[in-house]
């Protein structure tokens, strides 16, 4: 059980650092009404469908936080202006900051709702210091945790996603897909989310697009097991291109193909951690814990 642990020391350690410089940071000048908003800030995407499931996600976050304003953003370039092309426009965190400090929004508390604390979160979270130092800015800005960031959260969101899948045998293997990263020490978070799975049950894997957990690694293992059908999730935010195409899509190299090839019975859930209102709950649980400072 403790061995997963070791790979969450990079992780506790960005934490750690992040969380000492997320403090108050008062403006100058007169004293102003507060006006509380949320900014919610995802990776992106473009699929229409993924976009139904930042819907949800508002809507859970309006029951959980009535009367408090929110606003979206979006951490992916790419996906900015792949929509800006379709007429559909979404700030960067940094111009939507800017948009609530000209509203006169006084306290905004920031939601992550990417998956670990990697590249992306720690960018959000530095430009975010920024906006709070400004003068006559924000009285108040802080930035809540995305979705696995303690061993609390990945133990909830691990019991959570195991019971959701209809049907599954106790032969049944699942294998749930991550991006990963090869520049972020964050990437250890999938290591350790492994683990936790393998710790509840050892027909249940974690892979990445990126990153040490590649699919060919899981494949050895997976014969070991005995395992017939296999079920494929998203451990991403959306099921969007990822899952859809690197996941599930119909080339040869997608997951669903390779794992085809190599005989084994392939069962599709694209259904993304924003489509699980419990797995919802650790992310508004962060939000919470952030918003009770104001």
């Amino acid at each position: 059980m403790e061995r997963r642990w070791i790979w969450m020391v990079p992780l506790f350690m960005a934490l750690v650092i992040a969380a000492a410089s997320s403090h108050a940071l008062a403006a100058h000048g007169k004293e102003r009404t507060m006006r509380k908003g949320i900014l919610l800030v995802a990776f992106g995407t473009s699929d229409a469908e993924a976009q139904k499931s930042f819907i949800r996600v508002e809507e859970q976050t309006r029951k959980a936080f009535p009367g408090v304003e929110i606003r979206w953003a979006y951490t992916s370039r790419t996906i900015r202006k792949k929509l800006a092309r379709e007429g559909k426009v979404l700030d960067s965190p940094e111009v939507a900051l800017a948009r609530m400090m000209e509203e006169g929004i006084t306290h905004v508390a920031v939601l992550s709702l990417h998956t670990i604390p990697g590249e992306e979160f720690h960018e959000l979270h530095r430009n975010a210091a920024l906006f709070g130092l400004m003068d006559g800015g924000f009285e108040k800005i802080v930035v809540a945790r995305p979705l696995l960031s303690s061993p609390k959260d990945m133990d909830t969101v691990a019991a959570a996603l195991l019971k959701s899948i209809p049907g599954r045998g106790p032969s049944d293997g699942v294998i749930f897909m991550g991006h990963g990263t090869e520049r972020h020490p964050a990437d250890a978070v999938y290591l350790a989310m492994n683990q936790v799975f393998q710790d509840i049950d050892p027909n249940a894997f974690v892979g990445t697009v990126d990153g040490r957990l590649a699919l060919e690694n899981i494949l050895p293992k997976l014969k070991r097991r005995s395992i017939g059908r296999l079920y494929l999730l998203p451990l991403m935010s959306v099921a969007g291109d990822h899952a859809r195409n690197d996941m599930a899509g119909e080339k040869p190299d997608s997951w669903k193909s390779v794992l085809t090839k190599n005989g084994y019975r392939c069962e599709v859930i694209l259904k993304g951690m924003a489509d699980r209102p419990d797995v919802v709950d650790v992310w508004l649980e962060h939000l919470r814990e952030v918003f009770s400072r104001f």
